[in-house]
C-alpha cells in the first residue's frame, strides 16, 4: 500500500510548522512526546486518520535517529508532501536549536567558574545514571531471547576494545537477519507509475544532498568533515535518540579528540535542559567546533539522514516490514546497540571523578528514573542536589 496520501489543502504550511513550533517547544521526553503529536494531528486537527499515523509511528522504529522527529516529519510528508515533512521537521527541531544554542554559549563563558563547574560535575553523574537506565530499557526491550543478548554482549565488547561501531552495527544486522529473521508475508505489487514517481522523488533528494555537501566542501573544508560526520552518525543511530551517544562518543572523543569526554557529557547534560531529542547535543558540539555556523551544519546533518529515509521508505515501509530477514536484521542492529550504550556507560564511569556526592546523585537518579519520574524533573533535582552535595 502506498503510504504517501495526497497533499491535504486544508493544512498550509505555516499551520503546519508553527504547529509542530508550538509542540517542540515543549517536547521534554524524547519518543513519549510521540502520543501528544498522535492528539494533535489525528484527534484535534483530522490532518490524517490513525491507522496512517500508526504506520508513520511504526517507521520511525525501524529506521536510523530520533523518533519524535521522524514521526513529525511522516505527518508533514501526508498532509502537504516533500514541503510538509521540511515544514513540520524545521518547527519541531527549531526551539530545541535556539535553547541549545543559547546554553551553549553560556557554557563557553562560564563553565569554568566554581558554582557552574560544580554544577557540570553533578550533572554528569545524572547523565550516566540516565545512559545507564536508556541502556536497561534497550535491554529488557530488545534483549529477548540468548541470541540477542549474545549479539548484544559481543558488541559492547568490541566497542570496549574501541572497534569501530559501523561494523559493529552492520555485523549485529547480519547476525540478526541469519538468527533472528522470521518468515515474511508476501509483498504486493508496486504499480510501474508508483515505482517511477518514488524513483524520481529519491534521485532528486540524493542529488540535492549530494550538491549540498559538494558546495560545502568547496566553500568551508574545515566544516565539510564536521558536516559528514554528523550525517553518518545519525546514518547508524537506529533504535532512537540515545544510540547516537555512543556514536558521537567514539568519532568525537576517541578518534578524532575534538572534545574531551568531560566535555561530551556536559553537552549531553545541556541536552536535557532543552526539549527535543538528545541528538541536539550535535548543537552544542558544533558551535564548540566552530561557533554559529558549526551549530547550525552539525544540526542540520545530525536530522537530515533520518528525514531522507523517512521521505523515500514512507511509500514502501508495509512491503519492507513484512519481507523475510528485513525485522531479523532491525532487531540485530538493536540489539548491538543496547551493547552499545552499555559500553559507554561503563567508559563515562571509568572516566568520572567519583566521590559520595557523586555516588548519591547517580544511584538517586537512576532509582528516580526507574520510577518514571520525569526526566526534566530529574535533571533539574539533580542541578539542585549537586549545589549542595559538591
Amino acid at each position: 500500500m502506498n503510504m504517501v496520501q495526497r497533499p491535504n489543502s486544508t493544512a498550509s504550511l505555516s499551520d503546519i510548522f508553527l504547529s509542530f513550533l508550538r509542540l517542540g517547544a515543549t517536547a521534554f521526553g524524547g519518543p513519549a512526546i510521540v502520543p501528544h503529536i498522535r492528539t494533535m494531528i489525528v484527534d484535534r486537527k483530522g490532518w490524517v486518520d490513525g491507522h496512517t499515523f500508526d504506520s508513520g509511528n511504526a517507521l520511525a522504529q525501524v529506521v536510523p535517529g530520533a523518533i519524535s522527529v521522524q514521526v513529525a516529519a511522516f505527518v508533514g510528508l501526508q498532509v502537504r508532501g516533500l514541503a510538509g515533512a521540511a515544514a513540520a521537521s524545521a518547527g519541531y527541531i527549531l526551539p530545541a536549536f535556539l535553547f541549545m544554542l543559547g546554553l551553549s554559549a553560556l557554557y563557553e563563558r562560564w563553565h569554568d567558574t566554581a558554582g557552574v563547574a560544580a554544577g557540570f560535575s553533578g550533572m554528569r553523574a545524572v547523565v550516566i545514571a540516565i545512559l545507564g537506565h536508556a541502556a536497561l530499557v534497550s535491554a529488557r526491550t530488545y534483549l529477548k531471547n540468548r541470541t540477542a543478548i549474545c549479539i548484544a554482549g559481543i558488541a559492547a565488547l568490541l566497542f570496549g576494545l574501541h572497534a569501530n561501531p559501523v561494523p559493529v552495527i552492520l555485523g549485529s544486522g547480519i547476525a540478526g537477519w541469519l538468527a533472528l529473521a522470521a518468515a515474511g508475508c508476501p509483498q504486493e505489487a508496486t504499480g510501474v507509475q508508483q515505482k517511477q514517481s518514488w524513483l524520481r522523488q529519491a534521485l532528486v533528494l540524493l542529488c540535492a544532498v549530494a550538491a549540498g555537501f559538494g558546495l560545502l566542501y568547496l566553500v568551508d573544508k574545515q566544516l565539510f568533515p564536521l558536516a559528514l560526520l554528523m550525517f553518518k552518525i545519525d546514518l547508524f543511530a537506529f533504535g532512537g535518540g540515545y544510540t547516537s551517544v555512543p556514536l558521537m562518543f567514539h568519532e568525537i572523543v576517541e578518534v578524532r579528540a575534538w572534545l574531551s569526554s568531560p566535555t561530551l557529557l556536559d553537552g549531553i547534560a545541556l541536552g536535557q535542559f532543552t526539549p527535543g531529542p538528545i541528538v541536539i547535543t550535535a548543537t552544542f558540539i558544533g558551535y564548540l567546533l566552530r561557533g554559529v555556523t558549526g551549530a547550525a551544519a552539525a544540526t542540520a546533518c545530525i536530522f537530515l539522514p533520518s528525514f531522507l529515509i523517512v521521505v523515500l521508505l514512507s511509500p514502501c515501509i508495509d512491503r519492507l516490514r513484512r519481507r523475510k530477514g528485513f525485522n531479523g536484521f532491525m532487531q540485530g542492529i538493536l540489539c548491538s546497540f543496547a551493547g552499545l550504550l552499555f559500553s559507554t556507560v561503563l567508559h563515562f564511569s571509568r572516566h568520572m571523578d567519583w566521590t559520595l556526592g557523586h555516588v548519591l546523585l547517580a544511584s538517586g537518579s537512576f532509582a528516580a528514573l526507574y520510577a518514571r519520574i520525569p526526566i526534566i524533573i530529574v535533571v533539574l533535582g539533580g542541578i539542585a542536589a549537586a549545589l549542595l552535595l559538591l
